[in-house]
């Protein structure tokens, strides 16, 4: 089976100006016509393909990235992610950048998602004919970026109720909210200079930005994604929207709405929140349906998956899960990340809980709110998305180290932090159309940085032999829904739902081997008494196969599997409550990130030497099992 790249369905365009980038300037692209009908590419597949991506990617005109060094914008991003070597921060006294780094395959799709809330008065203190130049907040912005980082995201921290633009933005916001336009407007034109619409179909662009609520540091943000060419001049942030239902009724009005105008939200680093990602706009106030309908049409998806960690699952709840440990940061808000201050998170801020939780509301209202599907991405701050790779990793940024004035001495970001990961949607083809169409039914899945494939079908009939036939993917379609999907009323005679998974392990390049797999795993969620329960299946693969590494040389021991696949059945299911069943591809272990560079340096654990004090940070393990989630596979009793 191949994993090349495809296109697309429908896609819109603009014309006007670009934005420069680093060496040539690519010519723009034709105006297409205002709708292409699918197919559109040369290579088309029914049985849809896996296209890797990168939903969320900052550059220099987000204000946090600025204020760290990075200097990229969405152009270079682009480039980047189509496989061109970028330098980043530091810079020399000529500014020229002391470090490069590059990938070592393209992507397929990628997202910039640059923080909305100071697109302008990054615009307006960068430009000196600007009326908020000399306005001491710029100043500062210039001459003292670490303490503008505080001072001006403080914004983001206020209450709902106390949200404003900064003084320099003038009355109502008004000189930051023009600014803001012009450079929302050149971030639209460089994703359709770079979205590729010829045949070949090898890159695809969407607008978006986010939205970056951070009430009392508690971290609500969201990626705000548009179908199409067709959006709101303006974005919306926390500024004039400081509740998430507001942002939704602001994406209602301004574009769904209006003609061929389409977005969702994806929520990320829940982990953060503090227990208040997964609420209403009161705390204290359940749902009612139509808030429940609107969660579940304008939010398909939830980050599980980034450079601040894992927010899949807390140890221990509701069940003991010996996976559930992976890349857990010890914060439980955005202040303890930049601080490094020690927090506890909720069990409530985590997917699983929520997808749980979600069950609850859907036997109570008929709807459900957190029937999540499941992505990951990087939250870069250098303008480097898909730069996951564990080996001579540089950072992110954002919340981690900024490495802006100097090369870094030692580890260049704190030891909890680490690459982030990557979405995978499956689609027809690679353009806008196919892969929204991904994200809104959910056909999507996250890895923590490998490039695994996972496909998981859920029916009631599977054939036990299905791995070993060349149909597997045509019968899990014909005979049953994708990830993301909701099962069918069980025909007659079934007495419980089958799944088809299936997992290939990243095969890596010459440079980077991928490392095998070591088990394919089911989990299921339900709901007994009306309370979420949890129980995690291994379905394939051996988790005793012996695969270690060897934490002297950093090589990887023993074997596990280039393929793993199985039909299962759900041995308790009980056809009269709701339930969930997700996947997860699990491989062998290798090293950590921090581990490799600590080898490198030839530091020894416990080290005298406290300025690679980090690598004998025990909070972070030595080694990872890097791994995939799928989306779940719901099921409703009639």
């Amino acid at each position: 089976m191949g994993f090349g790249r495809m296109g697309g369905l429908r896609v819109l365009a603009l014309s006007g100006g670009l934005v420069a980038c680093s060496g040539d300037d690519p010519e723009p692209p034709p105006a297409p016509d205002l709708t292409e009908t699918f197919p559109r590419c040369a290579s088309v597949d029914p049985l849809r393909q896996p296209y890797f991506g990168d939903t969320h990617v900052h550059t220099a005109l987000s204000l946090d990235a600025n204020l760290q060094g990075t200097r990229l914008r969405p152009n270079e991003a682009y480039a980047f992610a189509k496989g061109q070597p970028i330098g980043i921060q530091p810079y020399d006294a000529d500014g020229s950048p002391l470090r490069t780094i590059e990938i070592d395959r393209p992507l397929d799709w990628a997202i910039v998602s640059d923080h909305a809330e100071f697109l302008g008065t990054v615009a307006l203190c960068e430009d000196p004919e600007s009326p908020a130049y000399n306005d001491a907040s710029c100043i500062t912005v210039r001459e003292n970026p670490a303490g503008a980082f505080v001072l001006l995201n403080a914004a983001t921290a206020v209450a709902p109720e106390n949200a404003m633009y900064p003084a320099l933005c003038e009355e109502g916001g008004k000189d930051c909210i023009t600014a803001g336009a012009d450079v929302w407007a050149s971030i639209r034109e460089s994703a359709e200079m770079h979205y590729d619409r010829s045949e070949s179909c090898s890159f695809t662009t969407f607008y978006g930005y986010e939205w970056t609520a951070g009430p009392e540091t508690r971290n609500l943000h969201r990626n705000v994604i548009f179908r199409n060419h067709v959006a709101p001049d303006h974005v919306v942030g926390y500024f004039e929207a400081p509740e998430v239902e507001e942002l939704w009724a602001a994406l209602q009005t301004e574009c769904l709405d209006q003609p061929d105008c389409d977005a969702l939200t994806i929520p990320h680093n829940s982990n953060l929140s503090s227990g208040t990602m997964f609420t209403t706009l009161d705390d204290d106030e359940r749902y009612d349906q139509a808030t429940a309908a609107t969660r579940a049409r304008l939010e398909p998806l939830v980050e599980i998956f980034q450079h601040k960690g894992d927010s899949e699952c807390w140890p221990g709840s509701p069940v003991a899960d010996e996976l559930c440990g992976f890349e857990k940061l010890p914060y439980n808000n955005l202040a303890g990340t930049n601080l490094d201050t020690e927090g506890v998170p909720m069990p409530r801020d985590f997917v699983r809980d929520i997808l749980g939780e979600g069950l609850r509301y859907q036997a109570e209202l008929g709807v459900n709110p957190y029937a999540y599907g499941i992505v990951a991405s990087t939250d870069t701050h250098i303008a480097a998305p898909g730069l996951v790779s564990e080996a001579a990793y540089p950072g992110h940024g954002g919340a981690g180290q900024s490495n802006r004035d100097a090369l870094p001495e030692a580890l260049p970001d704190g030891a909890p932090f680490n690459p982030g990961g990557l979405a995978v949607l499956w689609a027809e083809e690679n353009s806008r159309e196919g892969l929204f169409q991904a994200m809104v039914r959910r056909e999507a899945y996250g890895t923590s940085g490998p490039r695994i494939v996972l496909r998981f079908f859920g029916g009631w009939d599977y054939p036990a032999n299905l791995c070993s036939r060349e149909s597997f993917e045509a019968t899990g379609y014909d005979d049953g829904v994708p990830m993301g999907g909701d099962l069918p009323a069980p025909p007659a005679g079934a007495s419980a739902p089958t799944f088809a998974i299936r997992g290939w392990a990243d095969a890596g390049t010459e440079r980077a081997p991928g490392v095998d797999l070591q088990r394919l795993q089911i989990v299921k969620g339900w709901l007994q008494d009306g309370e979420p329960q949890v129980v995690v299946y291994d379905v394939a693969g051996d988790p005793q196969n012996g695969a270690s590494v060897n934490l002297a040389t950093c090589t990887p021991e023993g074997t596990g599997a280039a393929e793993l696949c199985d039909v299962w059945t759900d041995p308790d299911f009980d056809p009269t409550t709701p339930a969930f069943y997700y996947a997860r591809a699990i491989e062998n272990p290798s090293c950590r990130w921090h581990t490799r560079q600590c080898l490198a340096a030839g530091i020894a654990c416990p080290t005298e030497d406290a300025t690679w004090a980090a690598c004998c940070d025990e909070r972070v393990e030595t080694t990872v099992q890097e791994r995939a989630w799928s989306s779940p596979v719901f099921y409703t009793p009639s």
